[in-house]
């Protein structure tokens, strides 16, 4: 071989490198100037591609809004979310889950906050987002949407900005409605208005927003919360980022040993696990029974399942009594997740002595429930939520400094001892053993 035959094939396969290089960067999501411009790697040695997308933050959609029959016309809807966790990167998630005609979102953007619950966008953070390599999606009545990723520095335990412009009437907004978060509306596209000086009416839901994903290195995975108003964090210190499934987020992001996953919260209040609410209703949602895959098995990156779930099948109508019909659809759920090979830890069904619904007779289903549950027939693991939260004294009851004061959902400090009796090693145990 000649030296000049030589030199051109060397020339030759380090044109096919940066090719494949340059291929690997656009597939990543590159957001080809709509963002700011190409990042460079941290390291230029390191591989072109490494880490994985895993969930920083969700809201299960609960219902159609009531008083919003067709959408937000004209209207930018700035949503305030909190990361679990960081990344380099970005995309997000939207819903028309409870829409009847279909939802043109024509602008979209994603930034980070300059300051918690603000609606300005930290300096150089706005993103427009795209789909398909498109501004503007349009997602048919009952469905979803995940938008391209976008290159962007998102640090963990920090509000993000997602908004999205729909330019003509779409039907009812599907919304989580007890967000303890508020958000913004502006009139007009005001999408990639960074200043957020136009964003002057507030809100306390979150709109058509159902996930947040975030590509990174240190994040091994994802933990799914489902559950009803406990989960939800109805009760938590609005904008403060209480519920429970916050301060698990920060025990696995600030304990040593603890695994690195990112938290996603899939409560939605006045959920059931075995019958479904009405589509107008905010304080129901789908059963649990009908949205874990949806909500939970799907979610990216998912390592295990949390669940929080029973007691509202005895305060509804109708009231479900029968402690072997209650455990039969936790089972259901977790076959559910077995068969996509994850581990479910579980709760027992809290105390609510002192709560204007309480009777005996729920009681006594509730303490049957959880007999059945502690006996390790139904979940994978426990978490024994019951003796968490309960008084010593009056173990019917909250203990006071974890009551809320409806004495049914738990204070700030209850939702923080709640986090604590999670075992962090059970939710390292992600698979299903092979005797399940």
């Amino acid at each position: 071989m000649t030296k000049s035959v030589g030199y051109a094939l060397l020339a030759g396969l380090a044109a096919v490198v940066v090719l494949i290089s340059a291929a690997i960067f656009v597939g990543f999501g590159g957001d080809n100037g709509l963002g700011g411009g190409p990042h460079k790697p941290r390291n230029p040695a390191a591989p072109a591609v490494s880490g994985q997308w895993v969930g920083t933050w969700s809201a299960a959609a609960a219902a159609a809004e009531p008083g919003a029959l067709d959408g937000y016309a004209g209207m930018s809807i700035r949503n305030v979310v909190h990361t679990s966790v960081g990344g380099s990167g970005a995309r997000i998630q939207l819903s028309n889950l409870f829409g009847t005609r279909p939802l043109s979102v024509s602008h979209a953007s994603l930034a980070v906050a300059s300051a918690p619950s603000n609606p300005t966008a930290a300096a150089g953070t706005m993103r427009r987002l795209t789909f398909g390599g498109a501004a503007a999606v349009t997602i048919p009545a009952g469905g979803a949407v995940t938008s391209d990723p976008v290159r962007l520095k998102v640090p963990a335990n920090a509000d993000l900005l997602v908004t999205t412009y729909s330019p003509s009437p779409s039907g009812p907004a599907t919304y989580h409605p007890y967000a303890r978060q508020i958000s913004y509306l502006a009139r007009g596209d005001r999408t990639e208005d960074a200043t957020g000086a136009a964003y002057t009416e507030q809100s306390p839901y979150w709109r058509y927003l159902t996930g947040v994903d975030v590509w990174g290195t240190e994040a091994q995975g994802t933990i799914v919360a489902i559950g009803d108003s406990i989960t939800d964090g109805i009760t938590s210190t609005a904008g403060a980022n209480h519920r429970w499934t916050d301060f698990l987020a920060e025990r696995l992001r600030d304990e040593p040993g603890a695994p690195r996953y990112g938290v996603l919260n899939q409560g939605i209040s006045g959920n059931r696990l075995l019958v479904d609410g009405s589509r107008f209703s905010p304080n129901n949602g789908p059963s649990v029974l009908s949205r874990m895959d949806r909500d939970a098995l799907s979610r990216t990156g998912v390592k295990a399942v949390v669940v929080e779930i029973g007691l509202n099948d005895l305060f509804k109508v109708p009231h479900e009594y029968d402690p072997q019909k209650i455990v039969a659809g936790m089972r259901a759920i977790v076959d559910e997740a077995h068969a996509r090979g994850l581990r479910v830890t579980g709760s027992t069904l809290t105390p609510f002595g002192g709560h204007r619904g309480y009777t005996p007779r729920m009681n006594h289903a509730r303490e049957q429930v959880n007999r059945i549950i502690r006996s390790g027939s139904v979940y994978d693991e426990v978490v024994d939520w019951d003796r968490t939260l309960r008084d010593p004294a009056q173990p019917l009851r909250l203990r006071p400094v974890y009551d809320s004061g409806d004495h049914l959902h738990p204070s700030d400090e209850g939702f923080r001892a709640m986090a604590q009796a999670l075992n962090l090693n059970h939710l390292k145990q992600s698979s299903v053993r092979a005797d399940l």
